[in-house]
């Protein structure tokens, strides 16, 4: 499979109903927020591990559709497992350079994350090196300010043998937004797709049917409901691009409705876009 050979950047929307979207460990797992706006937050993080779920699923046992980064194994004995497969010689802790980065084009040959967004690959005594992979994601923030609650809800099965006894219901909570719209913008460089990983026209086929789904196979009760709204692309006629990414992104602008003064909903919200693209850049609306 070929490289891309076009620069992308894209414009992201998703919402949250009675939901929480991005637990933040400093803060009791209670919704990521702003402290200064007010706004929330979802990590670049978050929305990446979505896309690895969605990719892991369609493509499982497929050759060249592994993830790297998930809860199975060490990422040290995938180091290892790339030079066996190389027949490289192992524990050299990198000492040959050109069998670290045959063992880097191994991982980017076989897992879509790495062939992707990059890793760091420089642990362990098979070093694979550092990819900077072509898709880069911003973190998402809320369009306008959103009000997280403690929820209190009541617990009918108790942990232990003494808590049964008592027979008391005991309670617990669960943090919610009531409403977010979210937005987050990604790049994508043919540049370092075509000399480092290879991220070919599939595999960007295969991220926006990833981005557009991939909160279809991760429901849980702790994330409400969630959806992909919109997805804007912009498709530069060069691998360098043809306009800066800013002046691309302002060309989409979310706001409130001017009747609305709490947004309950998608539809609480106008999308303006500005069809006029810059020469040599074309906008998709994917969906």
């Amino acid at each position: 499979m070929e490289p891309i050979k076009n620069r992308y950047e894209f414009v992201l929307l998703f919402d949250v109903e009675n939901g929480n979207p991005n637990g933040d460990p400093d803060a009791a797992n209670q919704p990521r927020i702003d402290p200064e706006t007010h706004k929330g937050i979802v990590t670049d993080v978050c929305i990446k591990r979505k896309i690895r779920n969605y990719v892991e699923l369609a493509k499982e046992d497929e050759p060249g559709y592994n993830i790297l980064i998930k809860n199975d194994r060490s990422l040290n004995a995938k180091f290892t497992e790339a030079y066996e497969a190389e027949g490289l010689e192992t524990g050299k802790k990198g000492e040959n350079r050109n069998d670290v980065l045959r063992a880097q084009q191994y991982m980017c040959k076989n897992y879509f994350d790495v062939r992707t967004f990059g890793a760091v690959m420089s642990t362990g005594s098979d070093l694979c090196g550092t990819v900077r992979g072509p898709v880069q994601i911003n973190f998402a923030h809320s369009i306008d300010p959103v009000f997280s609650q403690d929820i209190t809800i009541t617990r009918q099965a108790k942990t232990t043998e003494d808590r049964q006894k008592k027979g008391e219901t005991e309670m617990g909570k669960k943090s919610i937004v009531y409403y977010g719209l979210y937005r987050t913008e990604g790049y994508i460089s043919a540049a370092l797709a075509q000399k480092t990983t290879g991220f070919s026209q599939e595999d960007l086929e295969l991220l926006w049917t990833a981005v557009i789904n991939m909160f279809e196979n991760d429901r849980s009760a702790a994330r409400g409901k969630m959806c992909v709204r919109k997805l804007y692309i912009f498709k530069h006629d060069s691998i360098l691009g043809n306009a800066p990414s800013n002046v691309l992104f302002d060309k989409i602008s979310v706001n409130k409705k001017e009747e609305v003064e709490v947004p309950r909903s998608f539809f609480d919200y106008n999308i303006d876009v500005d069809f006029a693209m810059p020469e040599g850049v074309q906008l998709i609306e994917k969906l």
